[in-house]
């Protein structure tokens, strides 16, 4: 599956964002979806993640309450919403796609987007 992630950009903090991933190529609907995120200088992190059948989430405590994730299928798009961004979330944002694992771990996602930078200034 082929991911193309978009939405990003510079923003005072406070304020919102919505990302959006599109997805293309094998079925969309077998694959959980997830967001991560990479600051300059440190690992990737997750975000948030959404199960294939759209039931679960998952999010990183750092993002909780702030950041929502969601998916629809007959559109093949993951998105997420970013509320109260704060500088600690600038980095990029990727989406990624698991087609075995509804997880946070990284090394369980088959397919990358190629990120989308969000700027938080203070």
């Amino acid at each position: 599956v082929q991911l193309q992630a978009s939405g990003g950009g510079l923003v005072q903090a406070g304020g919102s964002l919505r990302l959006t991933c599109a997805a293309s190529g094998r079925t969309f609907s077998d694959y959980n979806m997830a967001w991560f995120r990479q600051a300059p200088g440190k690992e990737r992190e997750f975000v948030a993640a959404v199960s294939w059948t759209t039931i679960e989430t998952r999010y990183a405590d750092s993002v909780k309450g702030r950041f929502t994730i969601s998916r629809d299928n007959t559109k093949r798009t993951v998105y997420m919403s970013m509320d109260t961004l704060k500088p600690g979330d600038t980095g990029v944002y990727y989406c990624a796609a698991s087609g075995s694992s509804f997880s946070t771990d990284k090394r369980r996602y088959d397919y990358w987007g190629q990120g989308t930078l969000v700027t938080v200034s203070s």
